[in-house]
């Protein structure tokens, strides 16, 4: 049946100045926008009027940055987001271990604690851990995902002991003595205890996915992005995509170590950058350095307070080079995670050598520098040159504004995801949440690139503000550019995808404070309702 949608603002993302009074929908896509009497006209005999009530109409949101395979892994974790301090993380999981019983078989994660805003201002140990359990294994799992804490048993289990050497990308924390303190620092040495802990937990994959699509509906998102994954997730993503339950577009990227990305192209063509049953691999995906607030993140000139610090690369040149030659060769889509200017060098240097040994092809592939913290002006030039994607992760500005003032001085730690700079360069920016590091509450990141404040209140580099409509590309049409879906989504025109979002309040007109508190009151994906706020 037909869908006529009138009685409210509509924002087509195509101009600002914009405003047609009703959008016509067969079939699931957008057949018609302009005059409620010609849409009544162009209306088949069984059509539904839907009146809008005077909210407001635009096209859903699209993420082009998350983990939905982590996120629906972590749904059953312990919530640690509110703790303040160790002993409150203590009672938190003492809590959970009652609600959750688990035996020594077992084991209990949690998630969502965030060292910068704990009273001790420090990662909790194994020692405080233990507290809770001395023979079941405890994982936390920081906030940035970049750092983690063991229990002593679970430590043992892993194969982390006084003996074990320091990793080349990565730091295994210890008391004076040398044996481990719990502290696990990237990825090459959290690694074996997070699959250690993995191994020992229940869970229902199916039931989880089915949870966390949801939690994205409800944030107006239709599109969003498994930005890690492995051989092994894959397959279990196109498992679920035969049994039919995604109700949302999933876009993959495998993660560069995996082995064979381009033979799972080959293996999977039917979802080799397109959908089938609304799943598809875009791509490969590389991780170049660590967090700025868990000062990893890997930087030119040392952090704040530092004479010679400045975090650490995850991969040599040699690696990111081949990885991005392959890319190439390949012909599919490179993310990289770069939060430090030094990642983003290696990056730019790498893609470019890539490019120029294969003879500089033309292929329109759209590489992606994830994250891009600390991105100077140069590099942005660079990426225009180079036809590279800036994804931002806008809303550390607010999240973690006030600890990269602390971590980066106030001129580095001002500039943060300078949305701005990249703007006036014409690049196609976009902005993510990286779930589950942040809900994926996409209001709440259009309020941080228009308004520039951290937690404390503190304006925070106000030159890199954007107005509330160039907010708003980033998480519609200039998202669905770096999925190269641009002629499908992300603008409300005829002939795209009838894949929409229904505002309590027009984002245009309300103050530019209250945007964070725009809810929304209706999703819909080519056509149909799946998520309305009663």
């Amino acid at each position: 049946m037909d869908r006529l949608f009138y009685g409210g603002d509509i924002i087509t993302m195509k101009r600002e100045e914009d405003s047609p009074e009703a959008v016509l929908v067969s079939e699931g896509k957008i057949c018609y926008v302009g005059t409620l009497k010609e849409a009544e006209k162009i209306a088949g005999k069984e059509v539904e009027k839907v009146d809008l009530g005077g909210k407001t109409m635009m096209p859903s949101f699209i993420d082009p940055h998350s983990h939905i395979g982590m996120y629906s892994q972590f749904s059953s974790f312990a919530d640690l987001s509110e703790c303040g301090d160790f002993e409150e993380i203590v009672e938190v999981l003492r809590r959970y271990l009652e609600e959750h019983p688990v035996g020594e078989e077992g084991a209990v994660m949690a998630r969502g604690y965030d060292h910068n805003f704990l009273k001790e201002e420090a990662h909790p140990t194994a020692e405080v851990l233990d507290r809770i359990s001395n023979k079941i294994p405890i994982c936390l799992f920081h906030t940035s995902g970049h750092m983690a804490v063991a229990n002593t048993p679970l430590l043992k289990l892993a194969g982390i002991t006084k003996e074990t050497e320091e990793p080349k990308s990565g730091k295994i924390g210890r008391y004076e003595d040398g044996t481990p303190n719990g502290y696990l620092e990237e990825l090459e040495v959290m690694t074996p205890v997070l699959m250690t802990a993995f191994s020992r937990i229940k869970m229902n994959p199916v039931q989880q996915m089915a949870e966390v699509q949801d939690i994205y509906l409800r944030y107006g998102i239709t599109t969003v992005q498994d930005g890690g994954a492995t051989k092994e997730s894959v397959e279990g993503f196109l498992r679920m995509a035969a049994s039919g339950m995604f109700k949302i577009d999933v876009v993959a990227y495998v993660m560069t170590d995996e082995k064979g990305i381009g033979e799972l192209l080959e293996e999977h063509p039917e979802a080799a950058g397109k959908y089938k049953n609304r799943f598809q691999i875009g791509g490969a995906k590389i991780i170049l350095d660590g967090s700025p607030q868990g000062k990893t993140a890997w930087l030119t000139s040392p952090y704040e307070g530092e004479t010679e610090y400045c975090g650490y690369p995850t991969h040599s040149d040699e690696t990111v080079a081949a990885a991005a030659k392959a890319a190439i060769e390949g012909k599919y889509q490179l993310l990289a995670h770069c939060n430090g200017d030094a990642a983003s060098d290696q990056f730019l240097r790498c893609y470019e050598k890539a490019l120029e040994e294969l003879g500089n092809p033309k292929e329109d592939l759209r590489p992606v520098m994830i994250h891009c913290q600390t991105v100077r002006d140069d590099q942005l030039d660079k990426m225009k040159e180079l036809g590279m994607i800036p994804s931002i992760f806008v809303a550390h500005t607010y999240y973690w504004g006030d600890v990269h003032l602390k971590n980066l001085g106030t001129e580095r730690g001002a500039r943060i995801s300078p949305v701005k700079s990249a703007l006036e360069r014409g690049l196609p920016y976009n902005f993510h949440q990286d779930c589950p590091v942040l809900k994926p509450d996409m209001m709440q990141t259009v309020w941080c690139a228009v308004n520039r404040r951290t937690k404390k209140g503190v304006k925070i580099g106000e030159e890199q503000c954007v107005s509330v409509f160039e907010a708003l590309k980033g998480i519609t049409i200039n998202a669905a550019y770096a999925y190269h879906e641009e002629e499908k989504k992300g603008t409300i025109e005829a002939g795209k995808l009838a894949d929409l979002v229904i505002l309590e309040k027009n984002p245009l007109k309300v103050d530019k404070m209250e945007l964070k508190d725009i809810a929304v009151a209706e999703t819909i994906k080519g056509g149909v309702t799946l998520y309305r706020n009663r």
